[in-house]
């Protein structure tokens, strides 16, 4: 599968992946200032942004998919930076292609399996899907009874457009989204390890990395090194950009 991709500046390459229901345009606060010293393929996940649909939607599928577009763009080695199921993606391709691998980045995930957290959400999407509306501001009024986060339903609006029947659709495939959601949940392909340099970033109010975490982190990283960013939640580079970009800077850099 041939995702969709936005690649800027130069130097040693970094590949950036977003999370669920996201698309590159997510990480640009990350990509922008990395491309001053590193040329950056930010990419769009199967099922998400422009990359294409598939029916497929797990861990190894989707690091094949970035293994392939590495191939395709000639990249034989790249810091891996990933965000939430990014993260997971990341990991994954560290873990059964390591040869690609020079340093990877994980942002507030972890390689557990989670219970279901984004029931309401997808309630959401659906409820604005099965109905035909005429703007933005009705599909906001429409998530409102089911998410109150204003800024979690504006996140998700960036990926609702008008397609070429003028309807309003989600460029996410919802309905594999939804459908595989208990596989997006479920943990990596776990049966490796990987020698990497690895940095785990959690935000301080979110509790997707837990103390309890450790030990399944530490079993597959065996070079891992772990920062806190206070004041942030799970989406701490949009909540702390520049703590979370000079993070990054300073483990991609360190020699």
């Amino acid at each position: 599968m041939q995702l969709n991709y936005k690649q800027i500046g130069q130097g040693s390459d970094v590949v950036l992946i977003h999370g669920l229901f996201g698309s590159l345009e997510n990480l640009n606060v990350i990509a922008k200032p990395l491309s001053e010293h590193f040329r950056v393929t930010n990419v769009d996940l199967r099922n998400h942004g422009l990359s294409p649909h598939s029916d497929e939607m797990d861990y190894l599928a989707m690091a094949n998919d970035i293994v392939q577009l590495m191939a395709t763009l000639k990249i034989q080695k790249a810091h891996l930076i990933g965000h939430s199921m990014g993260g997971k993606v990341a990991m994954q391709v560290a873990l059964t292609h390591s040869e690609l691998v020079d340093k990877l980045v994980v942002l507030d995930i972890a390689p557990v399996s989670y219970p279901a957290r984004h029931t309401k959400i997808l309630e959401a999407l659906n409820a604005v899907k099965n109905t035909d509306i005429g703007d933005r501001k009705q599909a906001d009024l429409i998530m409102q009874p089911y998410i109150e986060e204003l800024g979690v339903r504006q996140f998700l609006l960036k990926s609702l457009y008008k397609n070429d029947e003028g309807k309003f659709v989600w460029r996410f495939n919802l309905s594999v989204l939804d459908n595989k959601y208990s596989t997006i949940t479920d943990n990596i392909n776990a049966n490796n390890s990987c020698l990497c340099e690895t940095l785990f970033i959690k935000g301080n109010d979110s509790d997707y990395i837990l103390a309890e975490h450790r030990e399944a982190i530490n079993s597959l990283f065996k070079n891992v090194s772990a920062k806190i960013i206070h004041g942030a939640g799970h989406w701490l580079h949009a909540q702390k950009p520049q703590a979370v970009n000079k993070a990054i800077n300073d483990f991609l850099t360190a020699v």
